[in-house]
């Protein structure tokens, strides 16, 4: 039977066994690791220190044949990662029916967290954990898409030029996410725009709903019925601190003349894990089920979801105040944090002013877009 969907779709177990022979012998892949793991004596002795990670990963590796055995061995790891944040809360997610597959269209602020905080929670609570959306530019190594793809993840292509190559490649992809909810294969999460927002604006973008319709059979279903039958969940993160806040000013003053750095994406992956996050809060929304649902009433209703679950923090209130918005104090003061105000500010010392009033800016958005969403009621 020919595989539709093999160059985007999770790795099944039966591949397990290659896909792990195949990273353990990647040099790159084990230098990146000792790198991440802060080990000096790689700096003098590389060879030497590579020879004994390779052997400690081909050890620990050496049992793992399938998906959930690989995703067992990376969830302590995970879990170090989340114990280090500040601290972290959920909610919303005691609605969802573990036995459902849904389908999470999450805000975007981190490469790698905001997905892997998801996945916390769905274990934690006894629900499978979901198939995560990539894209293809964050792939530029053969070793991050193997790790990616043995991990639950799915290729959103972007790299392709030309509107036939598009087209076919967004219908590929509606069908194999329809496919995944119709069979019950567990849930699958994808940002709600292309790319993080890195100007901290929650904003879903149409196409990606409008993409997800092309799966649709036409003799027999409108759009509207189509996303009517996705389980959509709106997925909310907050962030009280942003790792890569200073890395996102940056890009947004340069603009359009921005270029960014060879494998600055995985620079921006390190940081966000290593980095200081704060308080995280995770939301899982109510969801859109529904037999007939719009484009444009998910974008709504998916964007009125995040304004109004995203946990405001004092970081973002005092962005406010800097940048001369008028706020309600009560709602500042009853806010948390984990760092104090000119901790925060001093944050942003070595910026230009004009980064400075950016990085502000991102940190001010989820406080105007719940102000304004209260206007619209």
């Amino acid at each position: 039977m020919t595989d539709l969907y093999n160059d985007i779709r999770p790795y099944s177990d039966h591949e397990v066994s290659s896909v792990v022979d195949t990273l353990v012998s990647d040099n790159e892949f084990i230098d990146t690791l000792v790198a991440l793991s802060g080990n000096r004596i790689a700096k003098w002795m590389p060879g030497l220190v590579r020879l004994f990670a390779r052997r400690t990963m081909k050890s620990q590796l050496a049992g793992v044949r399938t998906v959930d055995g690989f995703q067992a061995l990376v969830k302590p790891r995970l879990d170090r990662v989340v114990e280090a944040t500040s601290y972290f809360s959920y909610s919303g997610v005691e609605q969802l029916d573990p036995e459902v597959s849904y389908l999470f269209v999450s805000n975007h602020r981190d490469i790698v967290m905001d997905s892997a905080y998801a996945n916390s929670v769905l274990v934690v609570e006894g629900h499978r954990t979901a198939q995560i959306a990539i894209g293809d530019n964050l792939l530029q190594k053969p070793w991050v898409s193997h790790l990616m793809r043995i991990n639950k993840s799915f290729i959103v292509k972007r790299s392709l030029s030309g509107p036939k190559q598009q087209l076919a490649a967004s219908k590929q992809l509606a069908n194999f996410m329809r496919k995944a909810i119709v069979e019950n294969q567990g849930p699958l999460w994808i940002a709600q725009r292309e790319g993080r927002a890195k100007d901290g604006n929650d904003r879903t973008e149409a196409a990606v709903l409008k993409m997800l319709t092309l799966s649709r059979d036409k003799a027999f279903e409108s759009q509207d019925e189509v996303l009517g039958k996705l389980n959509i969940v709106p997925l909310t993160i907050s962030y009280e601190i942003d790792p890569c806040d200073a890395m996102k000013a940056r890009e947004l003053v340069c603009g359009a003349g921005y270029e960014k750095a060879p494998f600055e994406d995985l620079e921006s992956i390190a940081q966000g894990i290593q980095g200081q996050k704060g308080h995280v809060h995770i939301h899982f929304g109510t969801p859109l089920n529904q037999p007939s649902l719009s484009v444009l009433e998910a974008v709504s209703s998916i964007d009125n979801a995040m304004a109004k679950n995203y946990r405001l923090f004092k970081t973002n209130f005092w962005a406010c105040e800097a940048l001369g918005h008028a706020i309600d104090g009560s709602d500042r003061d009853a806010a948390q944090a984990s760092i104090t105000q000119s901790a925060f500010i001093a944050r942003f010392d070595e910026l230009s002013e004009a980064e400075r009033q950016q990085v502000l800016k991102i940190y001010a958005r989820p406080v105007l877009n719940l102000m304004a969403s209260k206007d619209r009621v």
